[in-house]
């Protein structure tokens, strides 16, 4: 009997719980597993214990920055694709994520319309499921 098809597990960053909530209510109904932490050091701490496909993190986070919690996940060989969020429509954000790897930046207000769609787009364009 074959195996049933496995869940694209997405682990989202934010330091703001509702937000999370959001997020994760957002993502499982488009049918994707959640894992959501509060802080870029609790990723790190837990980002060899288990299987992910892709990463939503947070820009802005007091302590850890998005951009700087993508630079330690590339400085751990953590490969897979990194979907930033930010409510900062600044276009530096943007070429400073794509110096740490991270191609698709989403402003806030429109995560709902266009979030999905980003994580979609990072994981085909790193050949991985979606």
């Amino acid at each position: 009997m074959p195996s049933p098809p496995t869940k694209t597990i997405v682990y989202v960053v934010d330091d703001d719980q509702g937000v999370l909530g959001s997020l994760r209510f957002l993502l499982e109904t488009d049918g994707f597993a959640v894992r959501t932490f509060r802080s870029g050091p609790a990723l790190l701490d837990a980002i060899d214990q288990g299987p992910v496909d892709c990463i939503v993190i947070d820009y802005k986070m007091p302590g850890m920055n998005g951009i700087d919690l993508a630079r330690g996940l590339r400085e751990r060989n953590v490969g897979v694709p990194i979907v930033m969020i930010t409510g900062y429509p600044d276009s530096t954000i943007s070429s400073r994520a794509n110096a740490v790897g991270v191609q698709h930046v989403v402003v806030k207000p429109h995560l709902e319309e266009s979030l999905v769609w980003h994580i979609r787009a990072a994981l085909q364009d790193s050949g991985a499921p979606a």
